[in-house]
């Protein structure tokens, strides 16, 4: 690996055309690892105004050669040092002589932690490590390399200090020619300070037992005789603890056998075969789990021309009842298969209109008490549904996503307000909070637990509430961080292709301390992802934060690698919890007046998150619901009465302001159906400075497809088309570009030919142009729409030279089928937005395959009822410097992109 201060790693390209237009010179170069080819290097050069990326490979012996055309002259060379040597010098085959290298950033070092100990400071950039290496650091490094997932936050807080701060004294120690390691023992007497203690309980009960069996003093503990005997003493009582344990056995068997023989005392039959089956059965038997009986629950509504009425929806029998109260005689019953549509307003929360019996008939209009409850009077319809659709696979699931920094402390004895949503902010009415989830995603960081004793206990949780038991499909951990994920066992069947991931971030993306772990899986057709992660911590770290996201995000390998696709376009549906450490940039007063008056949108415009939202440093066209609750963090312990925003430590006074450092946000493929019923934090549990947060989720959920196999099926092929393309790029290059086409209703990937024009009619950005004739025409596996409207294109577009992706996208396929339509979405590459692509597009399907079958999700709509303008994504955009000859489509024109 190469180490010289034009040697960039893994920086993106965008970065490296930054740092290359502002070095200015003909001749400037960097190198940076190749995006396309692990292991590869990319050699960028700056000249009259463009950056030339060349590819540079290694070959079977290591030799390192710049790819060149067919029919060019390699040159080979043992080092990346020697290769940049070589072309210093002019008619070598580049655009220009290596001249003027481009230095790396200094490293902005890790975070300093608010509430941990903090690493010990980086290497200065450039700075040459010792000739003899430090002997802490190479006990890290050996540290690192093990799995401590299971290792307390305690131990591994005394590792450290031992490492950073006592271990040089011990060596020098040795080379005292001593042989006792006292900063080593006074370590592990502290480490084993509670197995201490707990011996000594062992042991004194162990020898109550013993001295039941035997009248010989039998007394086998060992007092320490000051600080330096505690390892000595705990060794002695462990050795005790083996020999009692050893000899305990045959002490008791011997006075049984002297008890027996001298009073003739009678054994007392076992149970029967069949009592202890019966006991076994009744006390460790799972929880079954019967069909849920749902109350009949009833709401205040005011009715169009009818006046107040009472409402009630009857789940179990597929009913509402409606209740004019004039007399006994004036309820009306109207079953679900009667009931069409339902629509909620987004303007009027309170509001809804339910179509009955006939779709051109007059809708009824509700108008409820508050938005929770038409949200649940609509989940309870919903519910009804799908409870009576008779169908064998669900369309419509509910997911719980939950995240809670646990400061190392135990949690308490009960987390049902939790699981629950019972607290502040957005949460469930109470006709709806008691029913139980399909799926539980539960991420924590700082826990104390071990990942069997966490999961047990969460299981326990949910088994206690919801009276089912869950089944585990996964746990993944980076030291204390957690993410667990439960399902249904009904639903087990249809969990597949389950996989975990886990990348660290703290100290240079080496220490496990901060960092992210993921699980995913396939829910039928449709893909999930889960991401916890801890990030730096410290009020005036966002930049630190933001990089955080950006390393998670490209380096998590989390689901089916596809081509140059991160995380945030890999799954269907991708849910991103943690403590994300993100603080409120105001005085702490102003915080505490505000957080009392319950203001807090005013609060969100101090909020770091959502100021690097805004300005698109992070979580690039993730969504994330309005915050009706007060900050998570910091807390006093033990109460949620008051902030203790001071923390007092030797160097001085600690200012930690109240802030939403815990939060939950997602992002799904365009058109994917997808909706956060609550979004809220517990107030009832106060063993951490964090409290737990949760958010709740309705997801639309596709079946494994099975095709028509009928005769009268004609042989006609459904096909898709991109008529025209129009990219619009931010980059220096002057190469050719392709697009690359994936997509799971695709057999394999297909390019496009190279574009037919291209131009740079604004420095920096570059406009691409791909005529019908440059893209291919793509044949999917199944032909029915029923499939079809379900699916989506990854689109890639790639340079010719090195293979490289200048921005990836999605597009939904549900609404461009049938005639040409236009689309119109970003480009973002490792989650930064670095253009835009627009077309028209057309999927054409044979007549007979158009059948389809409505979807429960459908069956609920979300309507606003004042006019706005569509397109809402493309409020920001990134080429709007463009002039009028390079105008962008209308934002009407919008169509399922992301």
């Amino acid at each position: 690996m190469a180490t010289a201060a034009w040697y960039h790693r893994d920086i993106s390209r965008v970065h490296a055309e930054d740092l290359l237009a502002r070095a200015g010179k003909d001749g400037s170069y960097l190198v940076r690892d190749s995006e396309s080819v692990p292991g590869a290097y990319a050699l960028c050069l700056l000249f009259q105004r463009h950056v030339h990326t060349y590819r540079i490979l290694a070959d079977a012996d290591g030799l390192l050669a710049v790819q060149t055309t067919q029919g060019v002259q390699v040159n080979c060379f043992r080092t990346l040092e020697d290769l940049v040597l070589g072309y210093q010098y002019p008619h070598k085959g580049l655009v220009s002589p290596l001249l003027h290298p481009v230095y790396r950033d200094a490293d902005s070092g890790d975070e300093s932690s608010d509430d941990e100990g903090a690493p010990p400071p980086a290497l200065p950039a450039g700075a040459l490590p010792p000739i003899n290496p430090d002997p802490s650091l190479i006990f890290l490094e050996k540290l690192l390399e093990l799995n401590t997932s299971s290792t307390a936050s305690e131990m591994m807080s005394l590792l450290h200090d031992y490492l950073y701060k006592e271990l040089s004294l011990d060596i020098e120690n040795v080379h005292k020619g001593s042989t006792n390691l006292f900063h080593l023992r006074r370590t592990l007497g502290t480490a084993c300070q509670g197995l201490n203690n707990e011996i000594d309980l062992t042991l004194s009960s162990l020898e109550t037992l013993a001295k039941v069996f035997d009248n010989a003093n039998c007394s086998l503990t060992h007092k320490a005789q000051g600080p330096d005997m505690e390892i000595d003493s705990l060794l002695c009582k462990i050795s005790a603890l083996v020999s009692l344990l050893s000899s305990l056995e045959k002490k008791v068997l011997q006075a049984l056998q002297e008890a027996v023989a001298n009073h003739n005392l009678a054994v007392q039959p076992n149970p029967s075969p069949r009592e202890s089956t019966i006991i076994n059965v009744t006390s460790t038997a799972p929880v079954k789990n019967p069909a849920r009986h749902i109350s009949i629950h009833s709401f205040q509504v005011k009715m169009l021309r009818y006046g107040r009425q009472i409402v009630s929806v009857d789940v179990d029998s597929g009913v509402i009842l409606f209740d004019r109260k004039a007399d006994s005689f004036s309820v009306e019953k109207v079953s679900h298969d009667r009931i069409l549509q339902i629509v909620r307003f987004q303007s009027s929360t309170a509001k809804v209109q339910m179509v009955v019996d006939k779709l051109h008939n007059t809708p009824r209009e509700m108008i409820f008490e508050s938005a929770r409850k038409r949200d649940a009077f609509c989940q309870l319809l919903q519910l009804m549904k799908m409870r009576h659709s008779g169908l064998t696979e669900p369309d419509l699931i509910s997911v719980f996503v939950g995240t809670w920094n646990m400061g190392s402390s135990p949690p308490p004895g009960s987390l049902q307000s939790w699981v629950t949503c019972c607290g502040l902010g957005h949460t469930p009415d109470k006709s709806i909070g008691l029913l139980p989830h399909d799926i539980y995603a539960v991420g924590t960081q700082e826990n104390p637990h071990g990942e069997r004793e966490w999961t047990e206990n969460f299981k326990a949780t949910l088994r206690s509430h919801t009276h089912i038991d869950f089944k585990l499909v996964a746990v993944q951990s980076l030291w204390n961080m957690r993410l667990a994920v439960f399902v249904r066992p009904e639903l087990e069947g249809r969990i597949s292709r389950v996989g975990t991931a886990s990348v660290k971030t703290g100290l240079g993306n080496t220490l496990g301390n901060k960092g992210a772990v993921g699980v995913s899986f396939y829910f039928n057709g449709t893909s999930f992802g889960f991401v916890n992660c801890h990030m730096t911590s410290g009020s005036d770290k966002a930049h630190r934060r933001n990089q955080n996201f950006l390393d998670i995000l490209r380096l998590l390998s989390l689901g089916e690698k596809i081509g140059p696709f991160d995380i945030s376009l890999r799954f269907t549906h991708l849910f991103w919890c943690g403590d994300l450490n993100y603080r409120l940039d105001l005085d702490v007063q102003d915080i505490l007046k505000h957080v009392s008056k319950r203001e807090f949108e005013e609060l969100m415009c101090a909020d770091q998150l959502t100021r690097e939202r805004q300005k698109r440093k992070c979580f690039l066209n993730f969504k994330e619901e309005k915050i009706l609750f007060p900050p998570t963090y910091r807390y006093e312990r033990g109460s949620r009465n008051c902030y203790l925003w001071q923390k007092y430590k030797t160097s001085g006074v600690r200012v930690n302001v109240p802030s939403w450092c815990d939060r939950i946000l997602w992002k799904s493929y365009p058109e994917a159906y997808i909706t956060c019923t609550a979004y809220g934090c517990t107030d009832d549990i106060f063993t951490s400075d964090h409290s737990p947060v949760f958010a709740t989720f309705q997801v639309g959920v596709t079946p494994h497809f099975i095709p028509r196999t009928d005769k009268k099926t004609s042989i006609e092929k459904a096909w898709i088309e991109l008529e025209v393309v129009e990219v619009i790029v931010k980059t220096s290059s002057k190469a050719k570009f392709f697009i690359e086409y994936y997509s799971s209703c695709l057999e394999e990937t297909r390019r496009s030919c190279e574009n037919d024009s291209q131009s740079c009619d604004v420095p920096g950005f570059l406009k691409l142009c791909w005529s019908f004739k440059q893209l291919p025409k793509l044949f999917p596996i199944f032909s029915d729409l029923e499939y079809l409207q379900d699916q989506h294109l990854l689109l890639c577009v790639k340079s010719c030279d090195g293979f490289e992706s200048y921005g990836e996208c999605c597009v939904a396929l549900r609404s461009v089928i049938g005639a040409s339509e236009p689309f119109e979405t970003f480009l973002s590459h490792r989650g930064e937005e670095i253009g835009s692509i627009r077309g028209r597009i057309r999927v054409h399907v044979p007549k007979d395959r158009k059948g389809t079958r409505a979807k429960i999700y459908e069956f609920c709509l979300a309507k606003d009822d004042k006019p706005s303008i569509r397109g809402h994504l493309l409020l920001h955009n990134p080429v709007s410097q463009l002039t009028a000859a390079t105008p962008i489509l209308p934002t009407s024109s919008l169509k399922g992109c992301q």
